[in-house]
């Protein structure tokens, strides 16, 4: 645990693995304030921390269970010569999920339709709690995919996991405006998706990426990104509007 705590990659894989869930973790707060919009105005705050409380176990223990498989290392089968064992298949399908999932994100975010999924949610409490936990445990499944594919550590991931739902309880507004007003952050973190997949899947077929590539080149694009954001603001150029199917289309609609 002392190795853990003063080891430079470690909080750099922390930092960067907390970062990613929040950004990623965007279009889940925004589906859950829709949700919690359905409920009494002084209902919504306690909805809001129990559902994300109650998913953050449900999160902790999907990736228990993933970080399990891929700790299953005996060949099951042969293909072409490369022997595939439990891990590698969780490799490998876990890659192809991030890239189809990014990529879909991606073109729903430019090409889809304004507030497609948000349509009809029950509105009781405890049906909206249900709700909230499903939706999150779905929502997870890139990020908890994510984390075993960028960490080695399951200490580093259920950290991260941990710090990035209370950060969601704490800031949930703050965050969600700032990826609002800066849309390239949410295409910056769903390509990194797609490079965290395909590096699933290339070591899904033992080729090893080493992290620091990975890590790196997360640092240098959001590096660049930041520059890019301070001189659009120098120069007040309005960002693109992304399109969500996770946002009512007509605001003015929300019950009060």
């Amino acid at each position: 645990m002392i190795e853990l705590l003063t080891s430079p990659q470690a909080w750099i894989a922390l930092a960067t693995l907390t970062a990613l869930e929040l950004v990623l973790g965007i279009d889940n707060i925004i589906f859950i304030s829709i949700l919690v919009d359905k409920l009494p105005r002084e209902k919504r705050e306690l909805a809001r921390r129990i559902g994300l409380f109650m998913a953050m176990f449900m999160r902790i223990g999907l990736l228990l269970v993933l970080a399990w498989i891929v700790g299953l290392v005996a060949p099951l089968f042969t293909v072409l010569g490369q022997e595939i064992s439990g891990r590698d298949l969780i490799l490998i399908a876990g890659g192809l999920f991030l890239v189809w999932k990014a990529t879909n994100e991606i073109h729903g975010s430019l090409e889809g339709e304004e507030g497609e999924a948000s349509s009809a949610v029950k509105a009781t409490f405890t049906a909206v709690i249900l709700q909230i936990m499903v939706i999150d445990l779905v929502f997870s499944l890139d990020s908890i995919i994510t984390a075993v594919g960028m960490v080695d550590d399951v200490r580093i991931m259920i950290t991260a996991v941990i710090l990035s739902v209370a950060l969601m309880m704490l800031f949930a507004r703050a965050i969600g405006e700032f990826v609002s007003a800066h849309p390239s952050i949410k295409m910056l973190a769903l390509s990194f998706l797609v490079v965290v997949g395909v590096v699933l899947i290339a070591e899904g077929f033992d080729h090893r990426v080493p992290k620091g590539y990975v890590y790196f080149a997360m640092a240098f694009s959001v590096a660049v990104e930041m520059l890019n954001i301070h001189a659009r603001k120098k120069r007040k150029a309005k960002p693109v509007e992304l399109h969500s199917p996770y946002r009512e289309a007509d605001a003015a609609d929300r019950r009060t």
